[in-house]
């Protein structure tokens, strides 16, 4: 009879949070790199995409008058409103990456709740680099 020795396996890897779903992240061009996992789109970033385009559209359809009027409507505080506004200005790329659940690495709710250029080109860079 033989005894069974033990192996130990290293592999390289990184966890990251994304969404509130942890994500194994493996080197680039490691030789045993899984098949690509298809990503899920971030619910809390669709979400409020959808949410300020229907704000946006209510406001420009002419249901409210303000956003004082529509955040009463809505219940939720007028400057959350504003906040949330914002998104209908992000580059059409960006909102097609968070559709597709392919957003920058660093792109989260917190951070688009922060203000950032108008200016697409820019959005860009700041977005990405936060």
């Amino acid at each position: 009879m033989t005894t069974a020795g033990s192996i130990t396996v290293r592999v390289p890897l990184t966890l990251r949070r994304r969404g509130g779903r942890k994500r194994v992240v493996t080197p680039e061009g490691s030789a045993t790199s899984p098949a690509p996992v298809r990503s899920r789109a971030d619910p809390a970033l669709v979400k409020a995409l959808a949410r300020a385009h229907r704000w946006k559209r209510l406001l420009e359809d002419g249901r409210y008058s303000s956003l004082s009027e529509l955040a009463a409507a809505e219940k939720i505080d007028r400057s959350y409103l504003g906040k949330m506004l914002r998104l209908t200005l992000l580059a059409p790329d960006l909102v097609e990456a968070v559709l597709e659940g392919r957003p920058p690495e660093d792109m989260t709710m917190p951070q688009l709740l922060q203000p950032f250029p108008v200016a697409w080109a820019y959005q860009r860079e700041v977005l990405a680099h936060r």
